[in-house]
């Protein structure tokens, strides 16, 4: 390679917080005209690299070089001066103002001292033709899906004539499709000489679409080898062992149904959901995006209404539409939306285990601070929680932990019945098999577990029966045994939904 080729180069890079060395001697670069892939499990000290490339963060040592002269990025100006641009998983987008004035946010062109929107509107048409995009620019960005919001996200990026672009979890809430139609647009700009810095946890995307990987753990750069290194050897580099089964589901014995479900419609949104989730078993929940998943759990949750219907825990009825019932029939819910729906990322890791239990624990009126410290502390060493300690903000834990701790505060309220959202999107391979070990354990404590996932190897290697969702309805119900990728898909995408509101068998 010469160094022509090179567009930048990080070395030595350490930076630390109070109690945290996140980032310890990191080396890296990228080459125009490449995708090179950022490996590494949540906590590994990927956030904080990119945060040092977007002037978030300055390192305490090392350098950045850009076309190798040394720069010193000390904001989102300097950043953007240098033609590096990042998308995080959170768009950094203005709801309310157009798809054009997001675009040219603070650079709008103007014309006798008023901004010229014929202008500005053309050549944010330009620029989503490049990405491949039809929305018009005078759309609101509150109207758009997450696939198009990020192609307007690319489409700023290049209206800054980035030639570094670095994507962060682009695909983590992306349809298949939507997949396909994003890796278009990165070998687009790749062919055009933009330098890429990927990060994923999806490690098949890898080879389809990386030239080469740098690996971090713990705050190092370990390896750095090409994308057509084999998935296991990839695990190994990322977590320091081999994670020898990836879906470790352990079937022992059912007991009786902890959740039954009967007639439950909504109208418009779902119609006649039945089911049952026995003690000791885990019912996976597949379909595609919009087959009214997660608006049924939400149902029975009690976080939203239904029109018809019934809800049973251990034998009693649930009163509809009320969280605190479902909550205190020992009914759990890990949301999709972690971050928005399931902790107050403001709070600390202690406060946040807390949430559920507090009243249940407060005497005469008042917070058991002592008791709630305890019972914090019990939980998150039982799950290995990573944390600088019970009074670190959640919002500085990684995505893992995160959702370690939405699931601990489930587990210090004795949950019966946990129904899981997504629980394992945006996670690292480490820290998944993290999760399922404690699905595992659940289950082996007599709980019964009802899991949503969009991950299909998920489903089929976690669930000991799948019910298949299409179009707010239940397609059909395979066991362990029957259930496949081709099984599975052929009912999510029918038109031609069956009934199952009879008893439903038991697990493995």
């Amino acid at each position: 390679m010469s160094n022509e080729d090179e567009l930048l180069r990080i070395e030595g890079i350490r930076k630390s917080f109070p109690g945290v060395v996140a980032l310890d001697g990191v080396d890296f670069d990228l080459r125009r005209g490449e995708v090179h892939v950022l490996l590494g499990e949540n906590g590994a000290g990927k956030s904080t690299l990119i945060k040092m490339l977007s002037g978030a963060y300055h390192p305490d040592q090392g350098r950045v070089l850009v076309d190798g002269e040394e720069v010193h990025i000390r904001g989102a100006q300097d950043a953007e001066r240098l033609g590096i641009a990042t998308i995080y998983q959170e768009f950094n987008l203005v709801p309310d103002l157009t798809v054009a004035e997001n675009i040219f946010l603070g650079r709008q062109p103007r014309r006798l001292g008023m901004i010229d929107r014929k202008r500005m509107e053309a050549d944010a048409e330009v620029l989503l033709q490049r990405v491949g995009v039809s929305v018009s620019p005078r759309a609101r960005v509150r109207e758009l899906g997450i696939a198009r919001l990020q192609m307007v996200e690319i489409a700023k990026a290049l209206s800054l004539d980035a030639r570094v672009l670095i994507m962060d979890e682009p695909t983590a809430v992306l349809t298949s499709e939507e997949v396909d139609k994003l890796f278009a647009i990165v070998r687009r700009l790749r062919a055009d000489g933009v330098g890429i810095v990927f990060i994923t946890h999806h490690l098949e995307e890898i080879a389809a679409l990386g030239d080469r990987v740098t690996v971090i753990r713990d705050g190092k750069s370990v390896g750095q080898v090409p994308a057509s290194t084999p998935e296991d050897e990839l695990v190994r580099l990322m977590v320091g062992r081999s994670i020898e089964q990836q879906y470790p589901r352990e079937r022992g014995d059912t007991g009786a149904a902890l959740l039954k479900v009967e007639g439950l419609t909504r109208d418009g949104v779902f119609h006649d959901i039945g089911f049952e989730v026995h003690a000791g078993e885990v019912v996976g929940i597949a379909g595609l995006v919009g087959a009214g998943r997660t608006e049924v759990v939400r149902a029975v949750f009690g976080a939203d209404p239904y029109d018809k219907g019934a809800v049973h825990v251990a034998g009693a009825a649930l009163r509809g539409h009320d969280v605190g019932a479902a909550m205190a029939a020992g009914i759990g819910l890990i949301p999709e939306d972690r971050k928005g729906q399931g902790l107050v990322l403001d709070q600390s890791v202690e406060e946040n285990l807390g949430l559920v239990t507090m009243r249940a624990r407060a005497r005469a009126g008042l917070v058991d601070l002592k008791g709630q410290r305890e019972a914090a502390a019990r939980i998150a060493e039982q799950l290995g929680v990573r944390m600088a300690g019970l009074h670190q903000h959640v919002r500085t834990l990684s995505g893992g932990n995160q959702q370690k701790v939405v699931i601990g505060k489930w587990l210090l309220a004795d949950t019966k019945v946990l129904i899981l959202d997504e629980p394992t999107r945006g996670i690292d391979v480490g820290a998944k098999v993290e999760i399922y070990q404690l699905i595992n354990e659940l289950t082996a404590a007599g709980a019964a577990v009802l899991m949503i996932s969009s991950d299909l190897p998920e489903v089929l290697g976690m669930s000991d029966r799948v019910l298949v969702m299409a179009q707010g309805r239940i397609a059909g119900e395979l066991t362990a045994d029957e259930a496949t990728q081709d099984s599975v898909m052929a009912l999510a995408v029918s038109t031609n939904t069956v009934k199952t509101d009879k008893e439903a068998p038991r697990g493995h």
